[in-house]
């Protein structure tokens, strides 16, 4: 049985939220910090939503005078629910559509994980509004031995959130070390706000991904940000997806998970990353 909590309340500021109505996809929950900064686009990995992925650098792209966009993809927090199989194609162009909703011109595309692959299929079918990628602690494919492996178990997965979801994430949370203070409080309740089967076909969906037969053929300004502690995503597929991409690289000393946790150290890296692609963006623009 799992344990009373304290209240879950983010540890971060985080941005406005709104819900925007994207005409033939449905209502997409939206963090948007406003201004009329260059726009960034950021999407969150799998499993998580915007904010427990992103909340260590809403305030620092915002503070560094871009427009911030976070939304929950599909399925995933305060996400689309939709009767459909997940597919990241979906994402994709859920996301094209909030911005060209919005109406922000083409953003800086910065996809995370799960969040990268959705940022590449962007770049490939939807380039009137993406100005540029920066893709981080991702790959053009997850289709390694034991990465596929894992994989196999999506079903158990879908059962287990499904039955016990509560139970599930802390269970996890145990085995990750993460503390049952206010803080992992509030990432137990966002998690719960998933949909078990939109999650668990998310995962498939990543085993199935690979842009390597397409991805060189993408042509808008890109960086990559090699998370170089990674246990999660293989920073040799990291440095290759760079070079696919002929992209610019800068490295920084986490490991997957600790994208907000560390995000003093992590944050620098992004920054550099998203100047340069706005940089070589401006002209086109």
């Amino acid at each position: 049985m799992v344990r009373s909590l304290p209240a879950p309340l983010p540890h971060r500021p985080l941005p406005p939220a709104s819900t925007v109505i994207v005409p033939g996809r449905g209502e997409m929950f939206l963090r948007d910090s406003g201004g009329d900064g260059q726009p960034v686009l950021l999407l969150h990995g799998w499993m998580v939503n915007a904010d427990l992925n992103w909340c260590g650098a809403y305030g620092a792209l915002t503070d560094a005078g871009h427009r911030v966009l976070a939304p929950d993809h599909r399925g995933h927090g305060r996400g689309i629910r939709s009767f459909e199989r997940f597919r990241l194609a979906d994402c994709a162009a859920d996301a094209a559509a909030l911005l060209r909703e919005l109406g922000t011109g083409p953003a800086v595309a910065v996809g995370y994980s799960m969040g990268g692959t959705i940022a590449q299929l962007m770049a490939r079918d939807h380039p009137d509004v993406v100005a540029g990628i920066v893709l981080s602690g991702t790959s053009q494919h997850f289709q390694d031995e034991a990465t596929r492996r894992a994989w196999k178990w999506m079903w158990l997965l879908r059962v287990l959130l499904s039955a016990a979801p509560r139970r599930t994430y802390a269970s996890g949370f145990r085995r990750l070390g993460i503390a049952t203070d206010e803080h992992g409080a509030w990432w137990l309740s966002e998690m719960l706000r998933s949909d078990a089967r939109a999650v668990a076909e998310a995962g498939r969906e990543l085993g199935r991904f690979d842009s390597r037969p397409w991805l060189r053929s993408v042509s808008v300004p890109s960086a990559v940000v090699v998370t170089a502690h990674d246990r999660s995503v293989s920073p040799f597929n990291q440095r290759e997806l760079a070079q696919a991409l002929d992209a610019e690289v800068l490295e920084t000393p986490i490991d997957h998970l600790e994208v907000t946790d560390r995000a003093d150290e992590y944050n620098p890296a992004l920054l550099q990353a998203v100047a340069a692609v706005a940089r070589r963006a401006a002209p086109a623009r």
